[in-house]
């Protein structure tokens, strides 16, 4: 396994650093403005261009986390404005979800699948102004980069460290991914359950028309009577 993941890392580390950087950055960007996340998911590219980081290089890191959070910015802004130029106002839905919740549900939404690329466009549907909105996916995205940015060099930093002493150092190295995106499967169903009950609650509180209810206007009763042919 350890000649394997030599081989993996290599290969990873044969990438310029820059290339990796923004390479990673656009994934990101694609999967969360235009659903190509839902074919590819950007977040796999990232963590492992972070794999290819040295553990220590600070200027390599800070360069990776940069254009992930910058790709991730500017993905979640295309498809906020996207919602604000061609979405359609009678989601009711979408809107009494972000409505309801604002802020707390895009921030929610970075962290689930399929919802971390549909959210903006529907608050760029919502009354929610850019503002309020870059504030919420902000803090989200700079959480999200940071974790995997991080987990990808610690997970070389194991790997290093125990490689030269341990002839399954490989396997040191693919506990921390696995355990990882464990913890990272269970705090997405979790969120899911409390988004989902979210959503709940926020249609339940939407007015619903009947329109078994409505009925035709009544006529004066002071007309006069048609004479019948």
């Amino acid at each position: 396994m350890n000649d394997i993941l030599d081989w993996l890392l290599a290969s990873v580390q044969s990438v310029d650093p820059l290339l990796r950087a923004v390479l990673a950055g656009v994934a990101i960007m694609l999967e969360t403005s235009i659903l190509v996340g839902l074919v590819m998911p950007g977040d796999t590219v990232v963590l492992i261009a972070s794999t290819g980081l040295e553990p220590g290089n600070v200027p390599d890191f800070v360069t990776l986390l940069g254009f992930v959070l910058v790709g991730s910015l500017i993905g979640e802004t295309i498809g906020f404005f996207i919602g604000r130029l061609f979405g359609e106002r009678n989601w009711q839905m979408a809107d009494a979800f972000i409505e309801t919740k604002g802020g707390l549900a895009v921030a929610i939404s970075r962290f689930l699948p399929v919802l971390h690329s549909v959210v903006p466009v529907t608050a760029g549907m919502s009354r929610m102004s850019y503002r309020t909105f870059i504030r919420w996916t902000f803090a989200a995205c700079a959480i999200w980069a940071l974790a995997y940015v991080s987990i990808g060099v610690a997970a070389h930093g194991a790997y290093d460290q125990l490689s030269g002493q341990l002839k399954w150092a490989g396997v040191a190295f693919v506990a921390i991914i696995l355990i990882f995106i464990i913890f990272v499967h269970f705090a997405k169903q979790l969120l899911e359950r409390k988004a989902a009950a979210m959503i709940a609650k926020a249609e339940d509180a939407s007015p619903v028309k009947d329109s078994t209810q409505e009925t035709s206007p009544e006529l004066p009763s002071d007309l006069p009577e048609r004479n019948s042919l």
